[in-house]
């Protein structure tokens, strides 16, 4: 049975995203729609909420969820797609943004998407499975200095060229089709675990990132964002790894900066383009909520707002 999956920071994400209970909202990470359900308890009946999702699956959750609720709208795609999305619908600027970076518990846990090695299943690693290469199809065709590159970056794998050069030579035997079987191949290849961490858990990690664009996606979203939200609307994105926080942290803080200008000079805000600031520091989940779920251990929340 495939847990449910327990929406992280959900108290502390839509308090920080709501500002006006009218307003429009962008859940552009549905999931489950734990918080988009929450955004709506919160909004009065004029409010309502674009939720996006690049798995089909969760299109079909919500479909089924808020069948009975006319304030939500559903787009089947990537958040990255945003100002384009606003401009078809004929949708002025946004009330806030959430995004809820990484994987849900469902795509994780069901063993024919082929994220985990926990339980073997085709490996597929696509969180819109109807299009793309899946990670069979590319780790058959990649080159091996591309492999390496991939599980080093991506995953901070020490091991990356050993673990490529595995999969290259296996791979000549017979594609890798399954998940138990990539993870052997790396289990293999590896000379030293950190207890308690399955050899292959950045390896898999790396390849869902390279497969699903996660981090370029966030790059191009993160480039135009600012334009999407109303002034005085809120941009909350909660990131499970230090690559996604660091995008987001350095965004923020470059926004902050704004153009860059002679010291001293008696020069506002406006003229030296500041647009966005920070909202509080980084926020954690306690250790209570830890406790209730061990996959909110690497959260980390930011909030900035648009001010001009």
């Amino acid at each position: 049975m495939i847990a449910e999956h327990i929406p992280v920071l959900l108290t502390e994400a839509v308090e920080a995203l709501i500002s006006d209970r009218d307003g429009l909202y962008v859940d552009g990470t549905y999931g489950r729609g734990g918080h988009s359900f929450e955004i709506l308890n919160r909004l009065s009946q004029r409010g309502s909420v674009l939720a996006i999702d690049k798995d089909p699956e969760a299109i079909t959750d919500a479909k089924r969820r808020f069948d009975q609720d006319l304030r939500i709208s559903l787009f089947h795609g990537s958040f990255a797609c945003l100002p384009e999305l606003l401009v078809d619908k004929g949708l002025e600027p946004v009330s806030g943004i959430l995004l809820d970076l990484g994987i849900s518990s469902p795509q994780l846990e069901s063993a024919t998407r082929g994220f985990s090695f926990q339980t073997d299943g085709p490996l597929d690693m696509r969180m819109d499975n109807t299009t793309g290469e899946t990670a069979t199809e590319w780790l058959q065709s990649a080159s091996k200095d591309h492999i390496a590159f991939v599980i080093k970056e991506f995953g901070g794998e020490r091991y990356a060229w050993r673990i490529a050069n595995a999969i290259v030579r296996e791979r000549l035997k017979a594609p890798i089709f399954s998940t138990n079987r990539l993870a052997e191949i790396i289990k293999k290849a590896h000379p030293s675990w950190i207890r308690g961490q399955h050899p292959a858990t950045k390896s898999f990690q790396a390849i869902r990132i390279h497969i699903n664009r996660e981090l370029k996606d966030l790059d191009y979203f993160l480039e135009r964002v600012v334009d999407t939200l109303k002034i005085g609307g809120r941009l909350v994105v909660i990131s499970f790894h230090s690559l996604e926080d660091r995008r987001v942290k350095r965004f923020i803080r470059s926004q902050e900066r704004g153009q860059i200008l002679p010291r001293n000079l008696p020069i506002p805000d406006s003229d030296r383009l500041i647009r966005l600031v920070k909202v509080g520091s980084a926020i954690k989940p306690s250790s209570a909520e830890i406790a209730r779920n061990k996959r909110a251990r690497s959260a980390v929340m930011r909030v900035a707002e648009r001010i001009a």
